[in-house]
């Protein structure tokens, strides 16, 4: 395989897709390979001691600062529903702590604690080990490549996710930044 051919998913099922491939291919190609991300991920959090949601919340706050459940759970795309309950764990380990708001008293901030301030350098140190051990044997413009591109498009699928929300208004859901766990 040429370094402009990737294989979506088994090759024995896809075709490959090249430079040459058209723009449908290539789509296809690109949404197999996100569903076997997707899954993959999803199998690499389940082994996780904490679940993912508290690390990405937790992720939020120690780099984004404070905030109210509900924009918490628009920075993180998840429901309110499940910010709540996950909030609730992160409060009873001591690893976020509610504050009022000062801007109104009848509103709550969250805020990492220092001890949750660790766990998430903990979380970051164990996640960029795993990664560093996967890239170890890639070589260098591999690496920079991969991570080039996949910016590239998560920056694409963040400018796609502001134009569907009603009012095209992002406000800051979409900057995700390095907060993913």
């Amino acid at each position: 395989m040429g370094n402009d051919t990737v294989c979506p998913g088994d090759p024995a099922e896809t075709p490959q897709v090249t430079a040459a491939s058209g723009l449908d291919e290539a789509a296809a190609g690109l949404g197999t390979e996100i569903v076997r991300f997707s899954r993959l991920i999803a199998a690499w959090k389940q082994r996780a001691k904490n679940g993912a949601a508290d690390r990405v919340l937790l992720a939020r706050l120690v780099v984004g600062g404070d905030r109210r459940a509900t924009d918490l759970a628009a920075d993180a795309f998840l429901d309110l529903s499940t910010v709540s309950r996950q909030v609730r764990s992160l409060v009873e380990r001591g690893l976020v702590a509610r504050r009022p708001d000062p801007e109104d008293r009848r509103g709550t901030l969250l805020t990492a604690t220092d001890a949750g301030r660790a766990a998430f350098g903990e979380y970051r140190r164990q996640r960029d080990a795993e990664l560093a051990a996967l890239l170890e044997p890639w070589p260098p413009q591999d690496r920079a490549d991969l991570i080039r591109l996949l910016g590239r498009l998560n920056e694409d699928l963040a400018e796609q996710h502001a134009r569907q929300l009603p009012g095209g208004d992002q406000g800051d859901a979409v900057d995700q930044g390095d907060t993913h766990e």
